[in-house]
C-alpha cells in the first residue's frame, strides 16, 4: 500500500479508531447492467442493477504451496484436494476475470500466520520481527493476490503481539477485529472493518462494509501474550454494535468476516461467557447483515441461509473448508430504487483448487522461501532403532506418544530442580494429533519429529491431586463411542463421540489405568494406579501440560484453574527435537511404556 496509507492504518491500529477503514481506495468504474429482457424502445426507464462477487478464503494456515513439508512431497489426501495460495490465485484470477476485476472483492476469515514449518521458520527461525528481518510468505502472496481485508483468526497471536504487528504492517490490506480491543481503554486495538465503493454509471456507488471478528478463545488460548493487554468480548454483542454504524455511515451491503464457526457450541466450556463458534447466531440475532463469512472450524459449507429474528430476512452464510482448499463466493445482485441500492439476492458456493494449477506468479514469488524451509525440516537430527507410527494412536498406547510425555516429563523435571515441587511425581498428557505421522527406522529429520508434533504448543506445569486427574481421564474417554461387550468393533467408528475431535482426546503417562468403553461415559476409567497401587486421591502431581489444555483448550475440567508451576515459549516440537539431537539414537526401551488400554467388562478390546 502507499506509504501515508500504511501509517494511517499503523496509527489507527494503536488508537483503535473506528474510522480507520473510511478511507478505502474505490474500486474502478463497474458495468451496470439494465434488466434484461426484449423491452420495448421507449419503455419506461428500467432500474439499475449490479452484480458484485465477494470472494472469500479461510484458515489458510501457512499454506503457500501444494506441498506436505512433512512428508517432502506434493500434498495429497483420499479425497483428492488440493492445497495452496497458488491455487487460490488462480482462482480468483478467473473470477475476476469472469465478472471484472472491479466488481470483486476478495476477503479472508483468520488463521494466517501459523500451521505449516513455512510459517514457524519465518516466526522462530528466521523471524520477521529481527532487524532487517524478511517480509512474511504469507504477507508476500496474499498481496501479490490482492486480498482486500482479512479478520484476525485466534492462531494469529500464537508468535505474541510483536510478531503480528510486524506482519500486520507488512501487509497491504488490513487485519480487522472489531472485538478485538484494548483491554485499558477498551477501544478496538485493530480496524474494525473495512468500506470499499464500487462505482456504477449513471448511479451512486455501491458502499460495501466488511465486518471482521475474531475469536474469544484467544483470551485463554494465549492467555500468555494478551493477559492484560487485549481483551476479546462476544461476536454477537460486538456485530450488534457495529452493524448499525456501517449501516448508518451509508453501507449498502454488509459482509461479516468471522473467524468462528457456525455450530454454536464452545471448546472452552464456561470459562467465558462467549461463545466460540457463533457465526449463525450473529445472522440470527444482528440485523442489518446480508452475508457471512465464515472460519475456525475447518468445514466445507458452501450455503448455509440463515433467518434473522428481528428482520426476517435471510442471512447467507459460507465456509471454505481450510488450508487454501476452496474458495467461496458470494454473488450479490442489487437493484438501484426509490434512491438507494437494495440486495436483491446472495447465493453462496465454492470452488475448488483441486480444479486448477498453480499460479506461477506466486510459486515464482516464494521459491526461494519455500527452498529454504525445505531444507531446513530435512535435516537430520538422529537416527530410529524401529518405525514409530501414528496409525492405531487413538485407540492403542502407541510408543510414539510415549515420546511425547516422556519429553514433557524431562523438561518439566528439570525445570523445576531447586524448588519446592521438585520431590512430586511429574506426569505429561498428549494427544494423537495426526492419523499419519511416521518416525521411520534409520535417520531421524526435523520433518519426522514436527509431523508428530503439528502444533506450536508450549509447555505449562500445573499442581492437579489424584482426584483431579480420575476427573480428567474420564472426561479424555468421552472421546470413545460407547461399545458393547461381544460386539464387533469397528476402529473407524470407534473414535470421536459427539465429534471430539482426536486432538481433545488424551494419554496420561505416569499412571496405569484402563477404559471399559461398554460403560455410559463418565464411569469407564477403571483400575486406576500410580506406581502399581491404587491412586491416592489426596496425592498432589506436577502435570506436564501443553498451553492449549493448560489455559483450558477443550474444555479439561480442573486444569485452567490448577495452580501453574512453571512454564516456557519453547514449543514443544522444538523440545522433542533437542532430546531426540541430545539423545542422538531414538529407542522406544527409552520411553515407551504401556499405561493405559481399552476394555469391555473388563476384557481387552485389542
Amino acid at each position: 500500500m502507499p506509504l501515508n496509507r500504511r501509517k494511517f492504518l499503523k496509527k489507527s491500529a494503536v488508537t483503535g479508531a473506528g474510522v480507520a477503514l473510511t478511507g478505502a481506495v474505490a474500486a474502478p468504474a463497474a458495468q451496470a447492467a439494465e434488466v434484461k429482457g426484449g423491452a420495448a424502445k421507449g419503455a419506461g426507464k428500467r432500474p439499475k442493477r449490479y452484480s458484485l462477487t465477494v470472494m472469500g478464503t479461510t484458515d489458510l494456515h501457512g499454506h503457500v504451496f501444494n506441498w506436505d513439508y512433512f512428508k517432502d512431497a506434493e500434498y495429497s489426501d483420499k479425497a483428492g484436494n488440493a492445497q495452496g495460495l497458488a491455487r487460490i490465485s488462480t482462482l480468483v484470477d478467473q473470477v475476476r476475470k469472469e465478472k471484472g476485476r472491479c466488481n470483486t472483492l476478495l476477503l479472508d476469515a483468520g488463521d494466517t500466520i501459523q500451521g505449516t514449518p513455512l510459517t514457524y521458520y519465518y516466526a522462530k527461525v528466521d523471524p520477521i520481527t529481527a532487524k532487517g528481518g524478511p517480509v512474511h510468505p504469507m504477507a508476500q502472496a496474499m498481496n501479490a493476490i490482492g486480498y482486500d481485508a482479512v479478520a484476525l483468526g485466534n492462531h494469529e497471536f500464537n508468535y505474541g503481539i510483536e510478531t503480528l504487528r510486524k506482519f500486520e504492517s507488512q501487509c497491504r490490506f488490513p487485519l480487522l477485529g472489531a472485538n478485538a480491543l484494548d483491554a485499558k481503554t477498551l477501544k478496538p486495538a485493530f480496524p474494525p472493518y473495512f468500506i470499499k465503493k464500487f462505482h456504477v454509471p449513471g448511479a451512486p456507488p455501491v458502499k460495501v462494509a466488511v465486518l471482521g471478528l475474531t475469536n474469544p478463545g484467544i483470551a485463554i488460548w494465549d492467555k500468555a501474550y494478551v493477559q492484560g493487554k487485549l481483551t476479546f468480548p462476544g461476536l454477537e454483542e460486538q456485530a450488534a454494535k457495529w452493524v448499525p454504524k456501517l449501516r448508518s455511515m451509508g453501507a449498502d451491503v454488509v459482509v461479516v468476516s468471522a473467524h468462528s464457526g457456525s455450530s454454536g457450541t464452545s471448546s472452552y466450556g464456561d470459562q467465558l461467557p462467549y461463545i466460540e463458534n457463533s457465526a449463525a447466531l450473529v445472522a440470527q440475532q444482528v440485523p442489518g447483515i446480508d452475508a457471512i463469512l465464515v472460519g475456525h472450524a475447518h468445514v466445507e459449507i458452501p450455503e448455509l441461509k440463515v433467518t434473522n429474528a428481528k428482520t426476517g430476512k435471510t442471512v447467507v452464510l459460507s465456509e471454505p473448508l481450510c488450508y487454501a482448499e476452496r474458495l467461496s463466493l458470494f454473488d450479490f445482485e442489487l437493484v438501484f430504487e426509490k434512491g438507494k441500492w437494495e440486495v436483491e439476492s446472495v447465493v453462496a458456493s465454492l470452488r475448488n483448487t483441486n480444479a486448477v494449477a498453480d499460479d506461477p506468479r506466486i510459486t515464482k514469488l516464494l521459491s526461494d522461501e519455500h527452498a529454504t524451509v525445505v531444507k531446513y525440516v530435512n535435516q537430520v537430527v538422529g537416527t530410529a532403532t524401529e518405525t514409530l507410527t501414528t496409525v492405531e494412536a487413538r485407540y492403542k498406547d502407541a510408543p510414539i506418544i510415549d515420546l511425547i510425555t516422556k519429553v514433557q516429563e524431562d523438561v518439566v523435571r528439570a525445570a523445576l530442580v531447586g524448588t519446592q515441587y521438585a520431590s512430586l511425581p511429574v506426569i505429561a498428557q498428549a494427544s494423537p494429533f495426526s492419523r499419519t505421522s511416521e518416525i521411520p527406522a534409520g535417520k531421524v529429520t526435523i520433518r519426522d519429529l514436527s509431523s508428530l508434533y503439528v502444533y506450536d504448543n508450549t509447555l505449562v506445569a500445573k499442581l492437579l491431586t489424584g482426584a483431579q486427574l480420575r476427573a480428567y481421564l474420564e472426561y479424555s474417554a468421552e472421546y470413545f463411542v460407547q461399545t458393547a461387550a461381544g460386539t464387533v468393533v469397528d476402529t473407524e467408528k470407534l473414535t470421536n463421540a459427539n465429534n471430539r475431535p482426536d486432538y481433545n482426546y488424551d494419554y496420561v503417562s505416569g499412571l496405569g489405568y484402563e477404559i471399559d468403553i461398554a460403560q455410559a461415559a463418565g464411569s469407564r476409567i477403571k483400575n486406576l494406579t500410580y506406581n502399581g497401587a491404587a491412586l491416592d486421591d489426596a496425592q498432589q502431581f506436577v502435570f506436564a501440560v501443553n498451553n492449549y489444555r493448560a489455559n483450558g483448550g477443550g474444555a479439561f475440567p480442573y486444569v485452567a484453574s490448577a495452580a501453574e508451576l512453571w512454564s516456557e515459549s519453547t514449543e514443544i516440537r522444538t523440545r522433542i527435537a533437542e532430546w531426540v539431537t541430545a539423545k542422538g539414537v531414538l529407542d522406544p526401551k527409552d520411553f515407551a511404556s504401556v499405561d493405559w488400554k481399552l476394555t469391555r467388562d473388563g476384557s481387552p478390546v485389542f
